[in-house]
């Protein structure tokens, strides 16, 4: 890894303070047993989508402290929201808003990541091949390079069952 070993935090004091918001999501496969307990809110640690809800707010607020160019931004709003779409899937989306000079596509980011891992935590008593996977930016808005709206994944998502048999 060539490099200088020069770090910097972008200068972000010229820019206009602006409503931003952004949107992430990922998705963790887990075996059915897993998914059944989770859903049924059986696991031993207790409900597992109320604590990775919780996780990835105080993920979100934490940002700058997990990645240290990342600027400290006021959050006006943090909404993690954890749900079961088919057996075996679970899916974290968080929104991140704020009123600041910087957007908080990393804040968003983190929150699912820190969920993510919540679940993982929460669920590995149980399914030790719990798999996180597809985090990303779905959209942002606000700032001055504009909104983002990311385009729809390019190949349906095979069911870990599915995927097993081909």
């Amino acid at each position: 890894m060539g490099g200088t070993g020069r770090v910097r935090m972008a200068d972000v004091s010229g820019k206009e303070a602006t409503i931003r918001e952004a949107v992430a999501e990922g998705w963790v496969f887990l075996s059915g047993a897993a998914w059944e307990m989770i859903r049924g809110g059986r696991m031993a640690k207790g409900d597992v989508a109320a604590v990775a809800r919780v996780a990835g707010i105080l993920a979100a607020k934490d940002t700058p402290r997990i990645l240290p160019l990342c600027h400290p931004v006021p959050l006006a709003a943090g909404v993690v929201e954890v749900t079961l779409p088919r057996r075996g899937a679970l899916r974290v989306e968080s929104t991140a808003r704020t009123v600041a000079t910087t957007g908080v596509e990393m804040e968003a980011l983190v929150a699912v990541a820190a969920a993510a891992l919540c679940v993982y935590d929460m669920a590995k008593p149980v399914d030790r091949g719990i798999r996180i996977e597809g985090i990303r930016l779905l959209r942002k808005t606000g700032g001055k390079s504009g909104d983002y709206l990311a385009d729809a994944p390019r190949t349906a998502r095979r069911s870990a069952p599915a995927s097993r048999k081909a």
